[in-house]
């Protein structure tokens, strides 16, 4: 009888324990621990203590939500200013911005320049030749027609300032070609390589099939002649065979219908003999040459 009295009380006894320590009811347990001791001898049923799986999925944060997939359609991307304008993009630059790509631009513009200037100077020639061919052009040709000496004086130790009126004649046998003398031509006249004179000729229009007479001044004031040229000149006058140099340089414009060329330059070289130095010389020789000069 004992034995299966005790063996309830047993019962109690353990379920009290783990009453007693189990963490959900310790709250409890102290709460009513001044309780009378009727109270202490009552049973109360164990709550289960929870799962380890029950337990895990309180310890574990909750799931990030999906983020939503984007409906299939067109799409915008908004590019920066700064990246769309810029040529090349910042991460080309440095390949763009490299010395042998700059090397080869360099290159690529050197022969771009060098056809463009072959093809301008081809389409000159091309029609340069059409020109000459069309117009047949000739060079006017050149003679000194008169001369007058005066202030020439050889008798005097001292310096002179002789004048010389050179008339130059000048004709254009072109049909179509009229040419035009311009500012800033320059005359010469010399002996023994010593300039005595010097002057300019005048502005002024040849037409075609034109002969045009210059009369150009040379004038000189204070030379000193060398003893050199002053004995040549008076034998020469002895002689009556005075023998001069006249050079002209012209700047020209060759008009050609209604068009006008650049500026060409002409030069004229003349041999002149005298058999005397006064207002009127007979002139025994007038060798004269020209050239053209297509640039000046």
């Amino acid at each position: 009888m004992s034995k299966v009295i005790k063996e309830p009380f047993a019962l109690i006894n353990a379920s009290w324990a783990r009453f007693r320590f189990h963490p959900h009811t310790r709250a409890y347990h102290s709460e009513y621990r001044g309780s009378s001791t009727m109270s202490e001898d009552r049973v109360y049923p164990l709550d289960s203590p929870p799962s380890s799986e029950t337990s895990g999925r309180f310890d574990q944060p909750p799931p990030l939500p999906a983020k939503p997939t984007p409906p299939p359609g067109t799409y915008i991307i908004q590019v920066p200013k700064e990246q769309v304008f810029r040529h090349p993009p910042p991460e080309n630059a440095r390949h763009s911005n490299s010395p042998r790509r700059r090397r080869r631009r360099r290159c690529v513009r050197l022969r771009v320049a060098l056809c463009l200037l072959a093809a301008l100077l081809a389409a000159l020639a091309l029609a340069a030749g059409v020109l000459y061919l069309v117009f047949r052009p000739e060079s006017p040709s050149y003679a000194v027609s008169a001369v007058a000496i005066k202030g020439l004086n050889l008798t005097s130790a001292s310096t002179v300032s002789p004048e010389f009126d050179v008339t130059i004649r000048a004709e254009n046998r072109n049909d179509k070609m009229g040419i035009y003398y311009r500012r800033g031509s320059s005359a010469t006249v010399s002996h023994s390589g010593v300039d005595i004179g010097n002057g300019e000729l005048p502005v002024l229009f040849q037409p075609s099939r034109n002969v045009t007479d210059f009369r150009v001044e040379l004038k000189g004031s204070g030379i000193m002649l060398g003893s050199a040229v002053r004995s040549s000149l008076i034998r020469q006058q002895r002689q009556g065979q005075a023998r001069f140099k006249v050079n002209v340089r012209a700047p020209v414009k060759i008009k050609i219908g209604a068009v006008k060329t650049w500026v060409i330059t002409v030069k004229v070289h003349c041999d002149v003999t005298v058999n005397a130095l006064n207002e009127k010389p007979k002139l025994l020789s007038k060798d004269c040459n020209s050239s053209v000069k297509l640039f000046w």
